[in-house]
């Protein structure tokens, strides 16, 4: 199925001048990151925003720096021009608090080369004192030209509805974000473990910046792809550090970016260094996916640095250590490849495919509930005691799937806080083993017949209103057992 082509309006600029807070507000929530440092955006991020009764796809781009001086900056200017030379329309943003400066001149002279339309926004207005400054920013000889505030709002919405009305009708098209048939991929682990590698490798073009500087990439980047058929939508994260490294603002974003980004997935990819072995930071990511409720697939890379060893003993140790240590991830498929060389890198949809299928898989009720029967009967969960010290049987009744992504079933039972941990987790391996939920999670919750909540395990935190409400009950309890 091709990708319909949306309208694509870049926002370029040098570094520091507000790009990142300007796509934010057009965005309506913060996918940018945003700090009082330059440099923070270092890939392009992309959001559909509708502007005057039109769809369009957004990019936000790293700062547009005429003479980059290191690989890594030269690599980010790169991702930037590319995300120029692939856009219908610009916006060129300037800072009216520092005034023109030659790196905005020498980039003008590039962007009044293009046929495209263009449109200029000075930013930072908000205080008087600088708005007097924006008359010199005439001499770029772009028009039109607008002056804006991205912190505050500004005329924000007047030079992009200006620019988009620029754009010939003819490329707009129906956007498939929704579209069932795509399945959403999110690129996660800690970082320099070869994410951003793997995503160029799967999209066969050097779509994100690479380098051996550790936490390169910081944003979350989506880019559609086709592969068999089928569509995909990679989003590549940035790498999830533990709660007390994040010392940096951008840091503690970037990981929260990443967690979003499961909320969003259908499949995770984690991706794992093989030539180091899982580390205790692999599994806190791998934590983070099941609590999420997404399917996932594990990606050990660099299994070109993994020796083979006698009759292959090396490979095998890395793959029982990397499947001891995440034992809590049931039935999880590992694919061990190199994004560096292209090895094995053909096995990763497919196994995609059967994860996506398996959290999004439905079971019938007459069918769950025959295997219900069947496996307690099998083996009956240990007796409850009662307030006399008697033992009584818990007795399952029925069960039913309430919910996908992940898997969700609901069992009925006459006492819910006697059903032991031990007994929770054999119900998931029979199901696993009976309908084939590989590489997704799983979510048992069990209630008493006529009860609204699993008496022993509430799915969801209760609401300030409802704990409220408990409390008033408990103390007119008391209340009246006092008179």
């Amino acid at each position: 199925m091709p990708q319909p082509h949306l309208p694509i309006v870049a926002i370029v600029g040098r570094p520091n001048v507000g790009k990142s807070r300007l796509f934010n507000r057009y965005a309506g929530e913060r996918r940018a990151l945003v700090e009082d440092r330059p440099g923070i955006t270092r890939d392009r991020i992309t959001a559909e925003v509708v502007v005057g009764g039109r769809r369009i796809l957004l990019v936000d781009t790293a700062g547009l720096a005429p003479d980059p001086e290191s690989p890594l900056e030269t690599a980010v200017q790169a991702q930037a021009e590319m995300a120029v030379a692939q856009a219908d329309a610009i916006l060129f943003v300037v800072d009216a608090r520092a005034g023109l400066l030659p790196e905005d001149e020498q980039i003008a002279r590039t962007l009044r080369r293009s046929d495209k339309p263009l449109a200029l926004a000075v930013n930072k207005v908000d205080r008087v004192d600088y708005a007097g400054r924006t008359s010199e920013f005439h001499r770029l000889g772009l028009s039109p030209m607008d002056e804006i505030s991205a912190e505050h709002g500004m005329g924000c919405f007047d030079v992009l509805e200006a620019l988009v009305a620029a754009i010939p009708p003819t490329l707009d098209a129906e956007p498939v974000r929704d579209d069932p048939r795509v399945v959403r991929i999110a690129l996660v682990g800690r970082p320099n473990v070869g994410k951003s590698s793997l995503t160029n490798r799967l999209l066969g073009e050097e779509r994100v910046v690479v380098s051996d500087e550790p936490g390169t990439t910081r944003d979350r980047i989506e880019v559609a792809l086709e592969k068999g058929g089928a569509a995909y939508v990679l989003m590549d994260t940035a790498g999830i550090r533990r709660p007390g490294r994040r010392d940096r603002p951008a840091e503690r974003g970037s990981a929260l970016m990443s967690v979003l980004s499961l909320e969003r997935a259908d499949v995770a990819l984690l991706v794992v260094d093989a030539s180091e072995g899982l580390t205790d930071q692999d599994a806190h990511v791998a934590a983070e996916i099941r609590e999420r409720g997404c399917a996932v697939v594990v990606i050990a890379n660099k299994w070109d640095l993994v020796s083979a060893g006698e009759q292959g003993s090396d490979a095998k140790a890395v793959l029982d250590q990397i499947t001891h240590g995440l034992r809590f991830l049931p039935d999880v498929q590992i694919v061990p490849l190199s994004a560096k060389t292209g090895a094995r890198v053909a096995r990763v949809f497919p196994a995609v495919e059967a994860a996506a299928r398996a959290g999004q898989r439905r079971i019938s009720t007459a069918d769950l509930n025959r295997w219900l029967q069947h496996v307690v009967a099998s083996n009956a969960p240990a007796a409850s005691r009662g307030s006399g010290g008697s033992s009584r049987p818990v007795r399952f009744l029925y069960m039913t799937q309430t919910d996908v992504r992940p898997p969700t079933f609901l069992f009925f039972c006459s006492n819910p806080g006697a059903v032991q941990d031990a007994y929770r987790r054999y119900l998931e391996n029979k199901l696993r083993e009976a309908f084939d939920f590989s590489g997704t999670p799983i979510r048992i919750r069990l209630r008493a017949r006529g009860d609204r909540d699993d008496s022993s395990r509430p799915s969801t935190p209760p609401s300030d209103g409802a704990e409220r409400g408990r409390g008033r009950q408990r103390r007119g309890s008391r209340k009246r057992a006092q008179r």
